[in-house]
């Protein structure tokens, strides 16, 4: 038995296991496009995150599972399990949640435009935070707290103006940033001091993100030098205390083997001790302190399996094996040109037939991955697997060319079970009139 990118993709025999189970079994039973997530996975990151936070920085301290990675029921009742809390950004989010259970006490709404009536169905929900990311975000909640008596805690969302040299599409911590508030134009400050006086608002703390697929610590820290010493300059002229500092997200996963394996757990002892020193040297209180991992908890945890259809050879020129799936149930090489590793599922002869995946839309730009290597003697009916796909791609799904989004299937110990049932064709009219 091998393991192939991660310790839960295994070849067996000739044949592809995830999770220690038959991935040939799985598309049988439930046939193909198809999403399968491993809860062992799954949890075994939530532990790594929880133990982790709480040894460093001590009780209260907390991982906000970013919904957006990858938002359904079955998620939100592992995470509730696990201790962690939730970062959702939208209704759709925060009604799946409710509807999973989960305590919402431990929610953080973010967004950089809520409307009213996003603001007060969350407080209908009892969502316990909001991450704020302008003023007049701060003066809608202000005026729907009051009107119903209540004082709603908030994070004030700041653009430390950090390049965390990643994808463009996926860096928000710089300055002219769509999201949150500049410290460097001094905007912060002032959203800062209009904040603290307003009867409908506790302000908890500052929130910040500076974008995705971190493989390092050195990010974080400059931001956390950032946000602290404007905790400490905001103390020193406003005598107001930050309780709380979410530094986001990020850390990244590998999709393939040429990205470096990263110890969660490391990452944060060092994030910790720096913290812990420059608190020091500024003479405030260490904060609660907040992180959003969304990739990092369920990318590894997931793959997608799907049967191809033709394989197209044209000589002289490049190959196409074409799927039962694509850019409807994984955008990310269409939006971003993410790496992906492809492998067949069953046996077949040595690799060496150089191709592009694609996905069955009618759209040039319907890619998974290209460049790859798969059996010489690849055909219609057999399948084929793409690892790490347990964030953003169920999540981004689309019924583009009015297509179904696949099943989802949670692996657990040796046993299935399905979490998001296979859309049908009448799913895809049911809103038509």
């Amino acid at each position: 038995m091998s393991c192939i990118l991660s310790e839960n993709v295994t070849m067996q025999d000739g044949s592809l296991h995830f999770a220690g189970m038959s991935v040939d079994s799985l598309a049988d039973k439930y046939s193909t496009p198809l999403y399968l997530m491993d809860e062992d996975r799954i949890r075994k990151n939530c532990r790594e995150y929880k133990a982790a936070l709480d040894e460093v920085f001590g009780c209260g301290s907390m991982a906000l599972y970013a919904s957006k990675a990858a938002s359904f029921k079955a998620i939100y009742g592992i995470i509730a399990e696990e201790g962690l809390g939730a970062d959702v950004v939208s209704p759709g989010e925060i009604h799946t949640a409710v509807l999973a259970g989960f305590p919402m006490e431990k929610a953080y709404f973010q967004g950089n435009n809520k409307t009213d009536w996003d603001i007060e169905y969350a407080m209908d929900c009892g969502v316990g935070y909001f991450v704020c990311d302008n003023k007049e975000e701060v003066e809608a909640i202000d005026l729907i707290a009051r009107k119903r008596g209540i004082r709603q805690k908030i994070l004030l969302r700041l653009t430390p103006g950090i390049d965390p040299h990643t994808y463009a599409a996926v860096a928000t911590g710089k300055v002219d940033s769509k999201f949150g508030t500049a410290i460097e134009t001094g905007q912060a400050e002032s959203i800062l001091a209009y904040t603290l006086g307003l009867d409908g608002i506790e302000l908890m703390g500052f929130h910040c993100h500076v974008g995705s697929m971190v493989f390092d610590s050195d990010v974080f820290i400059r931001s956390a030098e950032i946000m602290l010493g404007f905790i400490a300059d905001m103390k020193k002229k406003y005598g107001y205390t930050a309780k709380e500092l979410d530094l986001g997200g990020g850390y990244g996963v590998r999709y393939v083997e040429a990205q470096p394996k990263i110890s969660i757990s490391e990452n944060i002892r060092l994030l910790g001790d720096y913290i812990k020193d420059c608190c020091g040297r500024l003479g405030i209180e260490l904060p609660k302190i907040l992180l959003e991992p969304g990739r990092s908890i369920v990318a590894d945890a997931g793959m997608t399996v799907y049967t191809v259809g033709t394989v197209k050879r044209i000589t002289g020129y490049k190959n196409y094996v074409s799927i039962d799936g694509g850019m409807t149930d994984n955008p990310r090489y269409a939006l971003y040109g993410s790496s992906y590793t492809v492998l067949p599922v069953g046996e077949s002869e040595a690799p060496g037939f150089k191709c592009d995946l694609v996905g069955r839309c009618c759209e040039s730009g319907d890619i998974i991955q290209t460049d790859i290597t798969l059996p010489k003697d690849i055909s219609r009916g057999d399948r084929v697997a793409v690892l790490t796909t347990g964030a953003y791609n169920y999540s981004m799904a689309s019924n583009y060319n009015r297509l179904p989004r696949p099943a989802m299937v949670m692996l657990k110990n040796g046993s299935d079970r399905l979490v998001i049932r296979r859309e049908t064709l009448d799913d895809l009219a049911a809103n038509d009139l």
